[in-house]
C-alpha cells in the first residue's frame, strides 16, 4: 500500500509525496521516481512488482503545480534536488537512487549532479537534453506539435500559454487520448493500451488542476537547468527508443557523451512509451549500484 503525505516547506509551499514501504525499510534501497509531463508523482505501478523482487522502495512526489503540491512558477530543473533532499530528510533517508521518465529525466539528473554524496545511481528513460546542448539539433526529429509547444515555451510563459490556448489545449475537456496521436508510434499506442495504460491515468489526473504544472515543466526544460550534465558522476544509465517522436534518441546519446560514467542503451524498435518495458530489468541494475556492505 502506498502511503501519501504532505511536507510543509519553510517558505509556505507544500510537497505531496508518496512512499511504498514507509514501515519496511530494512535493506530496501530507496528510489526516487521523477514523473513526466503532464503527470502526478504516484510511483510507477507497472514497476512495483519488479521493484519488490529487487528490494527497492519507491519514493516520489508531485512536482510543484501538480496534484497536491503547491505551484512554484519559475522553478528550474535543479529545484528538484532541494525538493528530494527535503523529502528524504523528512523520511530519514540518507542515500538513494533516482529514476526519471521523459521530462522526469532532467529532474533525476539534477539530483545526481547536485546531491553527489546522496545519489548512488541515476536512470533516465526517454529524457531530454538541455536546449542549448552544444552540437545537438535539439528539435530535429520531434513530432511537429511537440516541437511547436517547446518553441513557444522558449519564447516565455505568455507565448506558451497563448500557444496552448490556440492549439485547443483545454484541461477541462482534454484527456490523454486527446493528445496528438502522431506523438506516439504503434508500439507506444500498444503500450498505452496495455501495461502502461497507467500513464494515461496519471496524466489525466494531472490535468484536472489545469495547465499550471505543464507550463512550468515546459519552461524548465527550455531555460537553463541550474546544473550541467558533466556534474553527474554517479553511475548513470540512459535508455531511449530509436523511434521516439516526442524526445528524439539523440538527446540521450548527447547526454551519455557528457556524463562521465554513463551507459547508453538504444532500443531500435521502441518509441517514447514502449521503451518503458525495458525499465523493469533496470531494477536489478539499481540494486547492484546500491550501498555496499
Amino acid at each position: 500500500m502506498v502511503q501519501e503525505a504532505d511536507l510543509e516547506l519553510s517558505d509556505g509551499h507544500k510537497l505531496h509525496y508518496y512512499d511504498t514501504h514507509p514501515d519496511d525499510t530494512n535493506g530496501r534501497l530507496p528510489v526516487f521516481w521523477h514523473h513526466g509531463t503532464p503527470s502526478t508523482g504516484a510511483p510507477p505501478e507497472p514497476l512495483l512488482g519488479a521493484a519488490d523482487v529487487n528490494g527497492l522502495r519507491w519514493v516520489s512526489y508531485d512536482r510543484p503545480g501538480y496534484g497536491g503540491s503547491t505551484p512554484r512558477p519559475g522553478r528550474d530543473a535543479a529545484s528538484a534536488a532541494a525538493d528530494v533532499a527535503g523529502i528524504a530528510d523528512a523520511l530519514g533517508i540518507g542515500q538513494f537512487a533516482v529514476l526519471g521518465h521523459s521530462g522526469g529525466g532532467p529532474h533525476a539528473l539534477a539530483c545526481a549532479a547536485l546531491l553527489p554524496e546522496r545519489v548512488l545511481s541515476v536512470v533516465s528513460v526517454s529524457g531530454l537534453a538541455p536546449l542549448r546542448a552544444d552540437g545537438l539539433d535539439w528539435y530535429a526529429g520531434m513530432v511537429a506539435s511537440g516541437a511547436a509547444e517547446l518553441r513557444a515555451a522558449a519564447q516565455g510563459r505568455a507565448a506558451l500559454e497563448a500557444y496552448l490556448s490556440s492549439a485547443g489545449f483545454d484541461p477541462e475537456i482534454m484527456s490523454p487520448a486527446g493528445f496528438d496521436p502522431e506523438m506516439f508510434t504503434s508500439a507506444d499506442h500498444a503500450a498505452l493500451s496495455g501495461t502502461w495504460s497507467w500513464l494515461a491515468g496519471v496524466a489525466g489526473q494531472a490535468l484536472e488542476a489545469g495547465l499550471g504544472g505543464l507550463v512550468d515543466d515546459d519552461l524548465a526544460y527550455v531555460t537553463p537547468w541550474g546544473f550541467g550534465p558533466r556534474q553527474v558522476t554517479a553511475p548513470a544509465l540512459l535508455l531511449h527508443g530509436a523511434q521516439d517522436r516526442l524526445v528524439p534518441s539523440t538527446h540521450s546519446a548527447w547526454l551519455a557523451r557528457q556524463c562521465p560514467s554513463a551507459e547508453f542503451r538504444l532500443f531500435p524498435e521502441d518509441g517514447h512509451v514502449s521503451v518503458l518495458y525495458h525499465s523493469a530489468p533496470t531494477m536489478d541494475w539499481l540494486r547492484a549500484h546500491g550501498p555496499r556492505g
